[in-house]
């Protein structure tokens, strides 16, 4: 079977850790294989956010399943902000391996939300975005995960326009210390030789400008038949 991913943004504090395992549990029933959650929780609040929308964006979903219009209600019931679901295309340039039974995984997790400018076509934009930058983007940061997702559909009445979403790792060290974020070591130099090449490079796909970044921490939930009799075992 083939699976498809759906990313859902919850704003104006709808979702929390603690109604997890719930929300988890309503996915794997309607057919999710995985899920993956995102929390703008205490362990990242010092790490900058851009807001773009408002209420800003504090929690983000993301499930895979064969249906993907039948997984979203598990979803949605257990959201009380508004919320907003796109259907993705993703591809991984940095796709490390990890633990998928619910617990924190060790990072500072970005999600950018990103919308194409007016002046760029969708297969100019795609270009610059997908060919150009991206290597620039993990040369310059100390990203240890790096997820593109291009947007195909809303799924959701009154959706926000937003034509790709972007998934990026950071060691937690990232936080606090900008060093930390663009692996720059300390080098005063070679942070600002980072940050201009990195700063140039967004703003050739508009990037720079009309977007969301949301600090998060990560959880991920292996709702196969063995991933799911664990996490039963180890959140009850």
């Amino acid at each position: 079977m083939t699976y498809s991913k759906v990313i859902v943004a919850v704003r104006g504090g709808g979702l929390a850790r603690a109604g997890a395992e719930t929300l988890v549990e309503r996915c794997a029933a309607a057919g999710a294989v995985r899920v993956q959650l995102n929390i703008d929780d205490d362990p990242v609040s010092g790490a900058m956010r851009i807001d773009e929308l408002d209420p800003a964006i504090d929690a983000v979903v993301t499930y895979w399943a064969g249906d993907v219009d039948a997984v979203l209600p598990a979803v949605t019931q257990s959201a009380e902000g508004p919320f907003a679901a796109w259907e993705v295309t993703a591809r991984a340039p940095l796709d490390p391996d990890l633990p998928a039974d619910g617990t924190r995984i060790d990072a500072l997790s970005n999600i950018a939300f990103l919308r194409r400018p007016a002046e760029l076509d969708r297969e100019e934009w795609l270009r610059r975005w997908l060919e150009d930058h991206t290597r620039v983007a993990i040369d310059t940061q100390a990203t240890f995960g790096y997820v593109q997702n291009i947007v195909q559909r809303a799924l959701t009445g009154d959706t926000p326009r937003v034509d790709a979403i972007v998934e990026e790792l950071f060691p937690m060290a990232a936080v606090t210390d900008i060093h930390a974020f663009y692996g720059s070591d300390g080098d005063q130099t070679e942070l600002e030789r980072r940050m201009t090449l990195m700063l140039n490079s967004v703003a050739r796909f508009g990037a720079d400008r009309h977007l969301d970044v949301v600090p998060t921490s990560r959880y991920d939930f292996d709702l196969s038949a063995g991933g799911l009799r664990r996490l039963n075992r180890e959140t009850r």
